[in-house]
């Protein structure tokens, strides 16, 4: 195992087969956090020798993800495509040393071996035909061209162990290991040859990952001492799950990491998510920032059983860390939502918003009215209930005309002198506000009405007054 003292070296290394999603966000920052607190490297490798399921771009995506949530890694990615001779150079050593084997069976053969291990209701695993065949022969058939793989030759009898930092003692009875194939016949590594060989020569120290991986651990300890290298500690990650129980994904709501930042959310939000799915700092503390996390986290705290998500939880947080930007931050966070809007015109109106955002995408509606005058009016949202548009008119008409005169333009002047306008009409103050927030905003739902009525001026205000009570005189159309 990796040795107490020596530096911490983590990897997180994603297949560039799609977008960044929650679970590989979680395991990239669980390395990333354990990385920076013990003063040690994040790393990235891209394994992208699975040709079929590539996806170009998807490698930029990931890339864009982590850089967002604030996850940075040391050194220049390693990209296994274009190491393809190193790997074939490493399984020759292993065929030299007998610790892997080259197998010239065909996929007709090999399917064939599987119906009939099916239909026996047996396990479906290579029946080690080719294990046989001497190194001079499969020498020669090699040089003659004959199409082949090579698979590791697993001890056949005994156990594995694993000592695992966050599910404990794991140990695998070897029968049951499977000669898994390390070379593929166009040349590219499988997964389990290119990660032994990267992490050898990366100087990984930990190898933290989903625990999807746990069954291929005995083969990867194997591997390594095949090689004669020490293996790193290893850390294998619990499942995140949904609501129903089964591993979270798009079905229960969840979105990739940049949908989430297009659909309004912080990173901070996200990082402290994601964090605490199956890890806790021990303490009552919930909302944390990265450098919290990071001061705060060890895989000791790493919970081995599930982590089941809650998507609405996550709404809450980016609500509490949007309430704790200040007002410049806001703003500018807000900028490219509202590039028509210069910044210096948004900073004083957060205050008005701040305490209502759940997303920074519900702001630009919540502040439209600020630059916009309302389209048009909808008679049903003008008209308080059991008022009728004649009087509603006269009412918006009323305001404007006491708005006008007023010559303090402050919030309490402006409070004191409507509510004084609802009892001279007999209106409530609830019925009057209401249709005064539709003419003024165009919506039945705004930030503050009396605060918004003074930040518009006074100006801007009657004359929506005016145009609302208009648009309540005349002729319906048709």
């Amino acid at each position: 195992m990796a040795q107490v003292n020596s530096t911490v070296r983590v990897r997180y290394a994603p297949s560039p087969t799609g977008a960044l999603h929650l679970g590989g966000a979680r395991t990239a920052l669980f390395n990333y956090l354990f990385a920076r607190g013990q003063g040690g490297q994040f790393l990235l490798r891209i394994e992208d020798t699975d040709r079929a399921r590539f996806k170009p771009g998807s490698q930029e995506q990931i890339e864009e993800g982590l850089h967002w949530l604030g996850m940075n890694w040391d050194e220049t990615p390693l990209v296994q495509s274009e190491r393809k001779g190193i790997y074939e150079k490493a399984a020759a050593g292993l065929i030299a040393s007998g610790a892997a084997y080259r197998c010239f069976c065909t996929p007709l053969r090999l399917e064939q071996m599987r119906a009939e291990q099916r239909a026996r209701h047996e396990p479906e695993r290579y029946d080690r035909r080719c294990r046989a065949i001497p190194l001079d022969e499969s020498e020669r058939r090699a040089a003659g061209g004959e199409r082949f793989v090579v698979r590791q030759a697993m001890p056949l009898e005994g156990t594995t162990t694993l000592q695992d930092l966050v599910m404990g003692t794991v140990t695998f009875r070897n029968e049951t290991l499977d000669d898994h194939v390390l070379l593929k016949s166009d040349g590219f590594p499988t997964y389990h040859l290119a990660f032994a060989v990267d992490d050898h020569e990366m100087r990984i120290s930990h190898i933290i990952r989903g625990d999807g991986w746990l069954p291929s651990a005995p083969k990867h300890l194997l591997l390594f001492q095949a090689f004669n290298w020490p293996p790193p500690a290893f850390a294998h990650l619990p499942l995140v799950l949904g609501p129903d129980k089964k591993p979270l994904a798009k079905r229960h709501g969840a979105k990739d990491v940049l949908e989430y930042r297009e659909a309004g959310y912080l990173p901070e939000a996200v990082d402290n998510f994601i964090a605490f799915l199956g890890w806790s700092p021990g303490t009552e503390e919930d909302i944390l920032t990265m450098d919290q996390l990071i001061e705060k986290f060890s895989i000791e705290k790493i919970q081995a059983s599930p982590a089941m998500a809650n998507l609405e939880r996550l709404d809450w947080l980016n609500g509490q860390f949007i309430r704790r930007l200040t007002a410049d931050e806001l703003a500018a966070r807000l900028a490219a939502r509202m590039p028509q809007v210069p910044v210096d015109s948004l900073k004083p109106l957060m205050p008005l918003v701040q305490e209502r955002l759940r997303t920074l995408n519900e702001a630009p509606d919540m502040l439209r009215f600020f630059f916009e005058n309302p389209d048009s009016y909808r008679p049903e949202q003008l008209v308080p209930k059991g008022r009728d548009a004649a009087a509603t008119a006269q009412a918006l008409a009323e305001a404007a005309t006491t708005l006008r005169a007023l010559t303090s333009w402050t919030p309490e002047s402006i409070e004191t002198t409507l509510r004084g306008l609802a009892e001279r009409l007999g209106w409530s103050s609830k019925d009057l506000f209401m249709a005064l927030r539709v003419a003024i905003t165009g919506r039945t739902v705004t930030p503050p009405l009396i605060e918004s009525i003074s930040r518009l001026g006074k100006d801007t205000v009657v004359g929506r007054l005016d145009r609302a009570g208009q648009s309540l005189r005349e002729p319906a159309p048709g």
